[in-house]
């Protein structure tokens, strides 16, 4: 019997992109037998050729043992990176001979105690103690340095910059501490 032709889009050429070109395969019927018409007889070939043709297109997606993925083609100017590994450092010899030592300790953080009027009346009356402190330090490192040099307990730490650009401290001491005893252990009065 006569082939007929039909149209079936494949890949063309080895790229493998999804680019399709008509191409025209001839499509065997199986002859018709006496007696019956010509037109269920071609189904079980069309069926068959659907099948090679997906097996085809799975093979064209994934091909070959490590699964190597055709190229898609791009529609969006996004390029993701696929992520890959990252391991930890692993230095060969130390970046730093030594460790480095920390700027603010407790003799760099309170530089004096002020001994100006408004500082000895703040001693007497509120139980304060004023000092210059570092300029980087703020009030919970001033209050651990005040604890570690003079063995005391505070309350509260306020602080300002003054004009001068050094930052002061008023240290208010618990009340179980006399402000003029510290002052007078320190050496101020």
């Amino acid at each position: 019997m006569p082939a007929k032709g039909k149209t079936i889009t494949k890949p063309s050429g080895p790229k493998r992109n999804l680019r399709t070109k008509p191409i025209v395969i001839p499509i065997k019927t199986a002859p018709a037998k006496s007696g019956k018409s010509g037109k269920g007889s071609a189904k079980p070939v069309i069926k068959k050729i659907a099948i090679k043709r997906a097996i085809d297109t799975a093979t064209r997606v994934i091909k070959g043992r490590q699964g190597v993925r055709i190229k898609r083609i791009r529609t969006s100017c996004r390029f993701h990176v696929r992520p890959t590994l990252k391991q930890a450092r692993a230095p060969k010899y130390p970046r730093k001979s030594m460790p480095r030592k920390t700027r603010l300790d407790k003799f760099s953080i309170i530089k004096y105690p002020l001994t100006t009027e408004a500082a000895m009346k703040k001693i007497e009356e509120h139980n304060t103690l004023v000092f210059i402190t570092d300029i980087n330090a703020n009030k919970h490192q001033i209050k651990m340095a005040v604890k570690k040099l003079y063995e005391i307990n505070t309350d509260k730490v306020n602080t300002l910059i003054r004009p001068d650009g050094l930052k002061k401290a008023y240290v208010k001491l618990a009340s179980d501490y006399d402000a003029l005893d510290v002052a007078n252990k320190i050496g101020i009065i």
